[in-house]
Parts: structure tokens; sequence; C-alpha cells
């Protein structure tokens, strides 16, 4: 089953709100973890990666917390999925080197055809589409 982990949800939960305040706000972390009832500890870890992905700019200091860096129309789901979780598909041997029976797997084929199809269909659709 492909399905959104939390830290994806808290994500998406978080670049909301972001993109719901005025230009030149911020949110902290507590806020967003207060407003929508999200761990703080695992909220903060989301928000770093989201800030090392690039996608958002931490703000330094007393009053500091997180705004967006890039507007969420220009971010696909693709990224935000590999940003978040690392590489996107259905099956882990894909991205496992040590698969033994890589070369004679029998669904091989059919199962990269979904990935590919599944990685289209995300690598098309932005954040903005998911959270407006």
């Amino acid at each position: 089953m492909l399905k959104l982990t939390r830290k994806t949800e808290y994500a998406l939960m978080a670049l909301r709100h972001l993109s719901n305040l005025k230009e030149g706000e911020k949110a902290s972390a507590k806020e967003i973890s207060d407003t929508y009832h999200i761990p703080y500890p695992l909220l903060a870890k989301v928000l770093q990666e989201l800030s090392k992905q690039r996608f958002l700019e931490p703000v330094q200091g007393a009053r500091g917390g997180y705004k967006l860096r890039k507007p969420l129309d220009k971010i696909s789901m693709t990224e935000l999925f590999e940003g978040i979780e690392g590489p996107l598909g259905i099956m882990d041997c894909f991205f496992d080197e040590e698969c033994e029976i890589i070369d004679s797997c029998s669904i091989r084929t059919p199962i990269q055809r979904i990935n590919r199809s599944v990685r289209n269909l995300f690598d098309g659709m932005t954040v903005l589409e998911i959270t407006n």
C-alpha cells in the first residue's frame, strides 16, 4: 500500500499554514504544533528537513520561526516526498543495491512501469494543488 507517512502529512500541514501567512510573516514550530495538535518534536524535525531541502527559510532569534522560501506552486509533490521520505517508489528493491534476485525478478518490469506512472503523477502535481 502506498501511503503518506506522518512526516509527510505534517510537512503538508506546515507548508499550508505558512502559505496562509501574510507577506514577510513567519510562524514558529510551537505555533504550528499547537494549532494543529502535532507532536512538537516530530514537527520540529520535519521543519528542519524542509529548511535543509530549501523549501523553508529558518529565521533565528527569540522571535524566530519559519517562512516559505519557495512558493507552493513551485514545489512538486515528488520533490516534497523525496525531500522528506527519500526515493519515491513502491518497492524497496529498486533502491537497494543489495537485492540478490533483482536480475531474475519476474515482476521487475511491471513494477518499474507502476513506479514511472506514480512518479509522473506526482511530478505533475504541486504542493499548492494538494494544500489548496
